[in-house]
């Protein structure tokens, strides 16, 4: 009989270590492997995909809610909204490239007057105040 039994104290139980904590990541790496495999992408992937796929997610989503919260800051406010979400947005080349064809909502437009709508009259006084 020695050796058979349930004393706990014999046996030590180890506590499982989440795929996101191995990789030093805080999105989930499970659950984005959940969705690879129900989203039918693939028949079959490796397992450093989701853990990949989950780095470029957070790097992402880092990025652009630091420049949304340069643009709170802008704005003298305390909490993220949409509107500064797209300033950040249209305001970075990349980004902006990459949600080329993305509508945020509620997120508006970006500050611009066209040249051909300013006056000329302002144009030409700065340069006469210039050479004076």
């Amino acid at each position: 009989m020695a050796g058979r039994g349930k004393s706990l104290g014999a046996r030590t139980v180890k506590k499982g270590v989440s795929r996101s904590s191995k990789a030093g990541l805080q999105f989930p790496v499970g659950r984005i492997a959940r969705f690879l495999k129900s989203g039918k992408y693939s028949d079959r992937f490796g397992a450093g995909a989701p853990v990949y796929l989950a780095a470029i997610l957070e790097y992402l989503s880092a990025e652009v809610l630091e420049l949304a919260g340069n643009a709170a800051r802008d704005n003298k406010k305390t909490r993220i909204v949409p509107r500064h979400i797209q300033l950040a947005v249209r305001n970075d080349d990349e980004l902006s490239r990459l949600l080329t064809n993305v509508t945020i909502s509620n997120g508006g437009v970006l500050p611009n007057i066209h040249n051909m709508l300013l006056s000329k009259k302002m144009g030409m006084g700065s340069k006469v105040e210039q050479e004076s």
